[in-house]
C-alpha cells in the first residue's frame, strides 16, 4: 500500500461499501468510518449495515445471465443499469441508518454482481486474455447519490496478469494482522476463500485463495428440492441426512483442490452444471435429498480443511480460524469445519465470536478499497492474485 499523504493521516472519513456475492441473495450495504494513525495503521468502524434482498424477478434474471447463451447484450445492459439503481437505493438507505447525509460520504465502493469470471489466460490473436464481468453501473450510483463511486475492481489486477481475485485479503491485512499470532480468515459465501495472515507478516507474506465451494452447492441442491427455500436454514436438512462416503471421496478428486495458489474459482465450475452432476449421482445411488445436502455440506467443510493441510500448514501453522459469510450461520457446516480444523490445533470462531460482523465484512472491504482508489493507492496483493505488480483498483464515476 502506498504511503498515505499528509492530509489523510489522522483524518476520519466515511465510506459506503456495497457487495453482492455469488449466492445472489441481495445487496449488502455498509457505512464505515475509516481512520489512519500517524504510523499508517488503518481502523474501520462499522456505523450501519443493511441487507437488501433482490426482488424475486431480478434474482431470477441474474441467474439467467450466468448462462452465456442467455446473457445477451440487451439483457446484460438492462440489468447493469437496473442494478445501479438498486445499489444506489441501498447506499442511501444505509447512509440514513447511520445518521449521516450523502454529503458526509467520501466514496461508494461497489463490487457489483459477478456474472462471469475467467481468470485463466486464454490465447486470442496472440494475446493472453483474462476477463471478468461485474454489473451494477457506477455512473448510475454516482448520479443518484451525488457521491463518487468506484466499481469494476478486478479488471486492473487481471490486466497485469492477476486472477482478479481474491481482493478482500488486502483489506484483511490492513485490519486483522497480528504480530504474535498466525490467523486464518475463512469466508464462506457462494465460494469459500481463505486468507492466511502469518504473525508479523509484510503485505507480500499474505496467502489467500479460493478453497472451493462455499454455500453454492448446498443452496443449489436446496433450491432444486425445495423451490420455496433459498438455503438450508440452520443446517437442519443436512443434519437429517447421511453422507455417502464413497461418493464424497469421488467428489474430492476434483482437480481444482490440488491446484496450487494463487487460484480462484466460481460459478463456472461449481454452479448449476455441477449441481446437475450431483443430482445424477444421487439418483444412481438412490440417495435422498437430505443425503445429498449432507454430502455437499461435508464436501465444503472438507475442502477448507484440505486447503489448509495441503497449502498452509507445512509453512504457517495457525492458532485460529475466524469464519465469516453466510456459511458461518450454518451449524452443520460449522460443526464439520471444527471436526476438520481442531485436530490440527486450529480453533474455529465466527466473526461475531471474534468481535466483528460476519455479514458486513466484505462490504466493509469494498468501502476501504473504494477509498484507496480515490486516494490513488494500490489495492491488490500480487502474492495473492498472481499479478506482476501492485496496481490501483477500480474505475471512478463522479457526477458532481
Amino acid at each position: 500500500m502506498k504511503a498515505a499523504t499528509e492530509d489523510t493521516r489522522g483524518r476520519r472519513r466515511y465510506a459506503v461499501g456495497l457487495m453482492s456475492g455469488t449466492s445472489v441473495d441481495g445487496i449488502d450495504a455498509a457505512v464505515v468510518e475509516i481512520s489512519e494513525d500517524e504510523v499508517g495503521r488503518v481502523r474501520a468502524r462499522l456505523l450501519s449495515f443493511e441487507n437488501k434482498p433482490y426482488p424475486a424477478p431480478v434474482r431470477e434474471e441474474i441467474f439467467r445471465l450466468f448462462k452465456p447463451r442467455e446473457a445477451t447484450v440487451d439483457r446484460v445492459g438492462r440489468m447493469n443499469v437496473l442494478l445501479g439503481e438498486l445499489y444506489a437505493e441501498a447506499a442511501l438507505s444505509a447512509i440514513a441508518a447511520a445518521g449521516l447525509e450523502p454529503a458526509d460520504i467520501s466514496v461508494v465502493g461497489s463490487h457489483g454482481q459477478t456474472i462471469y469470471h475467467s481468470p485463466e489466460p486464454q490465447n486470442a490473436e496472440g494475446y493472453e486474455l483474462r476477463y471478468t464481468v461485474q454489473i451494477g453501473e457506477g455512473s448510475v450510483i454516482a448520479a443518484r447519490t451525488g457521491i463518487p463511486c468506484v466499481t469494476d475492481f478486478r479488471a486492473a489486477d487481471m490486466a497485469v496478469g492477476g486472477q482478479g481475485a481474491p481482493l478482500v485479503p488486502f483489506t484483511e491485512y490492513l485490519l486483522y494482522r497480528e504480530e504474535e499470532r498466525t490467523l486464518l480468515l475463512q469466508n464462506i459465501g457462494g465460494i469459500g476463500n481463505i486468507t492466511v495472515l502469518p504473525a508479523g507478516c509484510a503485505p507480500e507474506g499474505v496467502i489467500a485463495f479460493d478453497t472451493g465451494p462455499g454455500n453454492m452447492l448446498i443452496d443449489g441442491l436446496v433450491s432444486r428440492f425445495c423451490p420455496e427455500k433459498a438455503m438450508d436454514e440452520g443446517g437442519a436438512i443436512a443434519r437429517s441426512g447421511s453422507v455417502d462416503e464413497a461418493l464424497l471421496e469421488a467428489l474430492q478428486q476434483e482437480p481444482y483442490y490440488r491446484l496450487p495458489p494463487p487460484k480462484s474459482t466460481g460459478r463456472e465450475l461449481f454452479g448449476a452444471s455441477y449441481v446437475d452432476k450431483l443430482l445424477d449421482m444421487g439418483r444412481e445411488r438412490g440417495l435422498r435429498p437430505e443425503d445429498l445436502i449432507a454430502m455437499a455440506t461435508q464436501l465444503t467443510a472438507w475442502s477448507i480443511g484440505d486447503a489448509y493441510r495441503r497449502f498452509v500448514l507445512p509453512r504457517h501453522p495457525a492458532e485460529a480460524m475466524i469464519v465469516g459469510g453466510g456459511g458461518s450461520y450454518n451449524p452443520a457446516l460449522m460443526d464439520g469445519l471444527k471436526r476438520e480444523m481442531e485436530p490440527m490445533g486450529v480453533r474455529v470462531l465466527t466473526q461475531e465470536e471474534a468481535g466483528h460482523h460476519s455479514d458486513a465484512k466484505e462490504a466493509v472491504a469494498f468501502a476501504l478499497l473504494g477509498l484507496c482508489a480515490l486516494d490513488g493507492r494500490t489495492g491488490n496483493l500480487p502474492s495473492v492474485t498472481g499479478a506482476s505488480r501492485p496496481v490501483v483498483l477500480g474505475k471512478i464515476s463522479d457526477s458532481r
